[in-house]
């Protein structure tokens, strides 16, 4: 990679549900512009993004820098020697994840998501499911043990969200701290109890 070429990050949506989640995190790397995006979408992906969020395939694909068909695992993405800042699953389906943790790349997807694991790159699993059966929670462990991080889109109430959007910005926030990507506009980051009281005294006093 030339030293004027961007970063490059890979992006897989797969057939969970929260599709908005990897719809979020593209718009917010477009915006931040540190990192070329490199996505790639499963079937069923395209399928509940389009059911969740009304969008067509062409609106997923006009997000990222570089699209990627799953059945082409010829492409650039599918050699470790392409280098990449990592890989995120977001989100990340029990199918998706079982074929991660058990080396089973039978499309781009997973085949990249095992050349992130096989040249020590960070790979996010943002998996969606719940409850959890015990395969989940053992593929989560293998899955961990091989280098990836499970990362649950948990909502975190300690932020006070008031809308869905602002549940998927934290998420959407937590996965760029993995990268080390500052979004400073996208999340308000917590600053310890004393000032998280104080901030919100002062908000009540103009009530």
């Amino acid at each position: 990679m030339s030293a004027d070429q961007k970063p490059r990050l890979v992006v897989g949506i797969s057939g969970a549900s929260g599709a908005v989640i990897g719809v979020r995190l593209l718009a917010a790397l477009r915006r931040i512009g540190t990192h070329e995006t490199h996505l790639v979408v499963s079937a069923s992906g395209a399928v509940t993004a389009a059911q969740e969020l009304g969008i067509t395939r062409t609106d997923l694909d006009a997000l990222a820098d570089v699209v990627h068909n799953i059945r082409d695992v010829g492409a650039s993405i599918a050699s470790g020697s392409f280098v990449t800042s990592g890989m995120v699953v977001a989100p990340c389906s029990m199918k998706t994840l079982a074929a991660v943790a058990n080396g089973f790349a039978d499309n781009l997807l997973t085949r990249a998501a095992d050349v992130m694991l096989k040249e020590r790159r960070r790979l996010v699993l943002v998996a969606r499911e719940t409850p959890l059966n015990l395969a989940h929670l053992r593929n989560m462990t293998m899955a961990t043990e091989m280098g990836a991080i499970v990362m649950p889109p948990v909502p975190a109430f300690y932020a006070h969200p008031k809308t869905i959007e602002d549940v998927v910005d934290h998420t959407v926030g937590r996965i760029l701290d993995l990268f080390s990507i500052e979004h400073s506009e996208i999340t308000r980051r917590w600053s310890g109890l004393a000032d998280e009281f104080g901030t919100r005294r002062n908000e009540g006093a103009d009530e």
